[in-house]
């Protein structure tokens, strides 16, 4: 299976100026890899990480400020 990989609509399209990352569904598992790298390495999460992961994120937990 060969992944389709997307970014976020809010990532805007110039890539030299914005840190993006892209998910990719594989099965029962979503991929993630920096979108400057595509050839480099990835995080796989299990569809309940990801949802914990994600919900994690909306709830402000790994915000850098």
């Amino acid at each position: 299976m060969t992944p389709v990989w997307r970014k976020s609509s809010h990532s805007g399209t110039d890539l030299e100026k914005s840190d993006c990352v892209e998910i990719a569904q594989l099965g029962e598992i979503i991929a993630v890899r920096d979108s400057k790298n595509p050839n480099g390495p990835r995080v796989e999460f299990n569809s309940d990480d990801w949802r914990a992961f994600t919900h994690r994120i909306r709830n402000g937990h790994h915000d850098l400020t």
